[in-house]
């Protein structure tokens, strides 16, 4: 990606790395391009688990108490609150 180019989102990172698995997966695809597929899908994928780091990092922080410490539960893991639809 280059620095004109507008950054993805999470969610067409995603949906381009699942067409680049489905084209690796199908016996079409010649060596030379699955060669370039994979590149590009090793890419996508320290893209997407750097963007979910970094969104876990934000909800870590939204769920410290007062006192700056990490809500945990009983089990000494991140406290959760059930999602709410509506």
């Amino acid at each position: 990606m280059t620095q004109e180019e507008k950054p993805l989102s999470f969610e067409k990172a995603f949906e381009r790395l699942e067409k680049i698995l489905e084209a690796m997966n199908s016996a079409k695809t010649p060596l030379e391009e699955s060669l370039r597929l994979y590149e590009e899908a090793e890419k996508l994928m320290r893209y997407c688990s750097q963007y979910l780091s970094h969104a876990e990092q934000k909800i870590e922080k939204l769920i410290k108490g007062r006192s700056g410490e990490l809500a945990v539960d009983g089990e000494n893991r991140p406290r959760t609150e059930p999602l709410v639809y509506g």
